[in-house]
């Protein structure tokens, strides 16, 4: 898929989003918005890798009739995981490097399974729960599709979109009623339950990744609905901004743990996602068409900060608090500097030559007879 943009400013709006959230480790910085809004930035990023990956396989499916699967999985194994590696590494090798004392056991992070079984005491590079969800959506997803096209049943996506956002529903409800709100009824601190349960694990947060992907799957098969948001692309993105606003609202303070939140709250937070993201998509939009300095750069830079910004707000409030904190803005420049030298060090010296890197070795797969898993498309 071509660069877009708008696409490119929604993947740098999610990242300054995020980072100054994570800045807990260093006593906040900027104002309170930070404190109950910047994790939807993660949410973002969902919706924008649900239409990125549905664009990918959709167009795969109507193209060639189906999925080279070897190919897909080299795309991403080069994009995600020679960073994501050394990180790890890192934070492995050099417990004095991570931001908080506690970690997880390493075979949950190896396996992506983190976000399954994880203990929010133990917070060093917890920020991976998102990075699992999504490699356990690339991993599930083409197969997935591929299965319904061989059944015929290619056009049934949305019900069955629609099937798994209830199914998330019910799933949240139950046990925000069975084991959440019994912990806030005795007085205790809900949020670990919260956390455990209806946060971090991949079956409580599919909505923004489905959004995206029945948004890519409106655009490849140029549906009504998607000819609908190419005549409206401005309004699209006006929704997507209103409903944005009402989640921060919605989400804010004590009301996040709340049952309508993680009932309700998600399937609306993943609509306002899918909006932007419709509306930086499409062709005619302001959003798509807007150009912001620097935009692109943050956008292609955005796995490497959000992988090893964490760890440098630990470093610097470890190290050095007495010099860098409580400067007001000039706190806030110098955790930012860091976290930018930081993020682009990983960025230009890990990211991008395993990018160029993976482009010859997609060549030599192609040049091998090739062995898609073919199916009418009906």
């Amino acid at each position: 898929m071509e660069r877009k943009p708008g696409l490119d400013l929604l993947r740098a709006a999610a990242i300054l989003w995020v980072m100054p959230f994570h800045s807990y480790i260093a006593g906040y910085m900027g104002g309170g918005v930070w404190r109950w809004s910047g994790w939807m930035g993660v949410d973002l990023f969902f919706a924008l890798s649900g239409f990125l990956i549905g664009s990918q396989v959709f167009n795969a499916l109507i193209s060639r009739g189906g999925v080279d699967f070897v190919d897909f999985y080299l795309r991403r194994g080069f994009r995600t995981l020679p960073a994501y590696f050394v990180v790890l590494g890192i934070y492995a090798a050099w417990p004095s490097m991570r931001e908080e004392p506690g970690m997880m056991p390493l075979w949950q992070f190896l396996t992506y399974t983190l976000n399954l079984f994880i203990d929010p005491n133990r917070g060093a590079f917890s920020h991976a729960w998102s990075l699992c969800v999504e490699e356990q959506f690339y991993l599930l997803f083409p197969l997935l599709a591929l299965l319904l096209a061989c059944t015929g049943r290619l056009a049934r996506g949305a019900v069955v979109i629609a099937a798994l956002v209830l199914c998330g529903m019910a799933c949240r409800a139950w046990l925000w009623t069975h084991f959440v709100q019994p912990v806030q009824a005795d007085g205790s601190e809900a949020g670990d339950a919260y956390l455990r349960l209806l946060y971090y694990p991949t079956y409580a947060r599919l909505d923004d990744l489905l959004g995206g992907v029945a948004l890519a799957a409106a655009r490849s098969y140029r549906t009504r609905g998607w000819a609908w948001i190419e005549r409206n692309a401005n309004a699209v993105s006006l929704i997507g901004v209103l409903l944005t606003g009402l989640c921060m609202w919605g989400f804010s303070g004590q009301q996040r743990y709340d049952l309508a939140a993680n009932v309700f709250g998600y399937p609306v937070l993943a609509l306002a996602m899918t909006a932007l993201v419709a509306g930086a998509a499409s062709e005619r939009g302001v959003l798509a068409g807007m150009k912001v300095p620097g935009a692109g750069w943050f956008a292609a830079a955005s796995y490497s900060l959000y992988l090893s910004h964490k760890m440098v707000y630990g470093q610097l409030h470890g190290r050095f608090a007495p010099w860098v904190d409580g400067h007001g803005v000039w706190t806030v420049l110098i955790y930012m500097t860091a976290v930018l030298a930081a993020g682009a060090a990983l960025h230009y010296s890990v990211e991008r030559p395993c990018l160029r890197l993976r482009e010859p070795v997609r060549r030599m797969w192609a040049q091998r007879e090739r062995r898609y898993i073919t199916t009418p498309i009906s």
